[in-house]
């Protein structure tokens, strides 16, 4: 009986660490997903828009359609970027095609959406290749963000602008008008004066000395007084 005893005890003890062992190997087997999950593209958000620019943007559907889509190469695997490459420069171009907005027609923010639409090309053009590396579609993907998220930042830049500008109340694109004597009265009198420097100076006449005018008459009556010779 003692035996069987523990012949009892050493199976139960054997089933017990079994049940032990299955949960290290789940555990394995989750950090082997993780390890093939860390191969994905992960990117950064990019720059989204601010209220005033979100506002005259909503009814755009062709960069809404463009805002939406690219939220999946936030987070994606090289076949799916390069399954998806096709579809999101169709998208890009419809947007660069479709601009209505006229503060969004400078030059400036033309570059940048074909800037855009050249980076989707060259995605779209990697998924032709056979021997293209997992880093080229990861850095092509970064490049594309990039320039999402620096075409958002020049459309808030322009909003932030007609935000500030609205706040001064004032027209900085023409020069400010002169402000006219007679909106202040009270100045008008001062342009009115004359400047002491503009005033000639007047000319003061001397006065001379009156002197007793003597008439020819009383010259000729003057006796000439001889003059004495001086001895040689």
């Amino acid at each position: 009986m003692k035996y069987l005893y523990s012949l009892l005890l050493f199976i139960i003890f054997l089933s017990f660490s079994c049940q032990r062992t299955n949960p290290v190997q789940e555990v394995s087997e989750n950090t082997d997903s993780l390890k093939i999950n860390s191969n994905r593209i992960v990117n950064t958000i990019s720059e989204t828009l601010i209220p005033k620019a979100k506002k005259v943007i909503s009814e755009w559907k062709e960069y809404r359609d463009v805002d939406e889509f690219i939220i999946k190469y936030y987070n994606i695997s090289n076949m799916e970027a390069l399954n998806y490459a096709k579809e999101l420069s169709d998208l890009v171009q419809l947007m660069k095609d479709s601009i209505r907005i006229e503060e969004l027609k400078e030059l400036n923010m033309m570059a940048r959406f074909n800037v855009l639409h050249n980076e989707t090309l060259r995605l779209a053009d990697m998924a032709t290749i056979p021997a293209i590396s997992s880093e080229e579609v990861k850095e092509e993907v970064g490049k594309i963000v990039e320039v999402y998220s620096s075409l958002n930042s020049k459309i808030n830049t322009i909003y932030k602008a007609e935000e500030l500008q609205n706040s001064l109340e004032v027209d900085t694109e023409t020069p400010s008008n002169v402000i006219e004597v007679s909106e202040f009265p009270e100045r008008e009198k001062l342009y009115e004066r004359e400047s002491p420097l503009s005033k000639k100076p007047e000319r003061v006449e001397r006065k001379r000395p009156n002197k007793p005018v003597t008439s020819l008459k009383n010259r000729s009556e003057r006796k000439l007084v001889p003059q004495k010779k001086t001895k040689e």
